[in-house]
């Protein structure tokens, strides 16, 4: 794997096996990777790389006081609000970013800068059509530059387009193999079932970051997430702990080490560990990993807070125009709740965006409805790259268990419990009673 820090050599993303943000919402898109983000210098610490990127959008918002129709500029400011919105989860700065953006584009409609950004701004309120349209035209009017290809994989990979989304990523690394290029071979590679690949690729991605800063220590963040996800928790610890290290009170650091705490059954010292976290930074799956936490402690009321918050959120985001409609249904599934709703909404995204984390949604939305013959179909959809994900093959297994086809649930759940057995705080318990029902023989390991 050392070759793939040659630019002019093919990734080989097809070869052998073939080749995450997973993020949860906010985090999904790989959007806040783009080729702008030299427009601010690096610092040692949050803070003070706030402080530079309020200084830059303080300078550009003078600079347009006195030159208000300066397209190169307008669109800088419109990246530099999308960073804000990221750093403050504050979506009302997704507004400020459409109005001095579509300005851009007025002053001049085929720039490639401003499509860029508008592209982000799609992005991070999952408009993913409309996404991968403006990265086409970016892409076509400044093809040597990363961005707009950085725009048109994210929205092919959300749309479920992955065999599309490939060779953008290649012409990604051919052109310039930074963090934000090998951040999605890794992702990529994840998807289609290569987790050493996968690793070995986000590694470099943060080798090619800058010591200290948010990016690198978000690309060890996700490092840590997928040796979560191959069962090496001490070794997902230690990531996380570099990432603290790097980046002191970094969110997704201290949320990645609550789950490892949480996994182990650490519930105070994971509740500790998380609390600050949502207070700071209220991404809806902290909230929801801290209910769950808060639920195997016993502590059902506080969880009850937790998921309310969740939907207090998310109306925050709706508000603002981004589209939380795929997240809602699998929360309320989830909390069984709105089943018939989350169904019919998750239908009708299966139409437009048949990505897996759509149809494993649908499936799930499908087992809770009683009609798992329809819904293994559905999760067999969603396990179509070979992604080596525990939840996804418990839904899977859940599914074949309901439909009366013990081997294949059987399948399905002992290869989840070889990726990871303490996958999840809410599914874990059932995935090792369920391999029991359908005739599995538990590991030493998972015991």
């Amino acid at each position: 794997m050392a070759w793939l820090n040659h630019p002019g050599r093919r990734l080989g993303l097809l070869g052998g096996v073939v080749l995450l943000l997973s993020l949860a919402w906010a985090s999904e898109s790989f959007g806040w990777l783009l080729a702008r983000q030299p427009v601010l210098r690096e610092e040692p610490t949050l803070a003070l790389q706030t402080a530079r990127l309020d200084s830059a959008i303080g300078a550009r918002q003078e600079h347009l006081r006195r030159n208000p129709n300066d397209a190169l500029v307008l669109s800088e400011l419109g990246a530099l609000y999308l960073t804000k919105a990221r750093l403050t989860l504050d979506p009302s700065w997704y507004d400020r970013a459409e109005r001095v953006l579509d300005q851009a584009l007025r002053q001049r409609p085929e720039f490639a800068p401003a499509l860029t950004a508008r592209g982000e701004l799609a992005l991070a309120r999952h408009r993913f059509d409309e996404a991968r349209t403006i990265g086409e035209q970016a892409v076509r009017l400044a093809p040597y530059s990363i961005g707009g290809y950085a725009v048109l994989a994210d929205a092919l990979i959300e749309l479920g387009a992955y065999a599309e989304a490939v060779p953008v990523v290649q012409q990604m690394v051919d052109l310039k193999p930074t963090l934000a290029s090998y951040a999605r071979v890794s992702y990529l590679r994840e998807l289609h079932g290569d987790l050493p690949g996968a690793i070995a690729a986000m590694e470099l991605a943060v080798e090619a970051g800058a010591a200290g800063t948010e990016p690198r220590s978000w690309a060890l963040a996700q490092l840590g997430h997928l040796h979560f996800l191959s069962g090496d928790l001490a070794r997902a610890a230690a990531v996380y702990r570099r990432a603290e290290a790097e980046t002191p009170g970094y969110h997704a650091a201290r949320a990645g080490l609550a789950r490892l705490a949480a996994a182990e059954g650490r519930y105070a010292e994971a509740s500790a560990l998380l609390e600050p976290v949502t207070l700071q930074t209220p991404l809806p799956e902290y909230l929801i990993l801290l209910g769950d936490i808060y639920a195997a402690a016993g502590r059902s009321e506080e969880a009850q807070q937790q998921y309310r918050l969740v939907r207090a959120v998310s109306a925050l985001f709706q508000s603002s125009g981004v589209d939380v409609d795929l997240e809602l249904a699998l929360f309320d599934l989830d909390q069984n709740e709105n089943v018939a709703a989350a169904y019919e909404t998750l239908s009708r995204l299966a139409s437009v965006r048949p990505s897996i984390k759509v149809l494993d949604a649908l499936a799930w939305a499908l087992y809770r409805l009683g009609e798992p013959e329809t819904g293994l179909e559905y999760a067999r959809q969603a396990l179509r790259l070979g992604t080596p994900d525990p939840l996804l093959l418990y839904h899977a297994g859940k599914l074949a268990a309901a439909a009366g086809r013990p081997e294949e649930a059987r399948g399905y759940f002992a290869r989840a419990l070889a990726l990871n057995p303490r996958f999840s705080l809410r599914w874990a318990t059932d995935l090792h009673r369920s391999y029991q029902e359908v005739g599995g023989t538990l590991p030493e390991s998972a015991r």
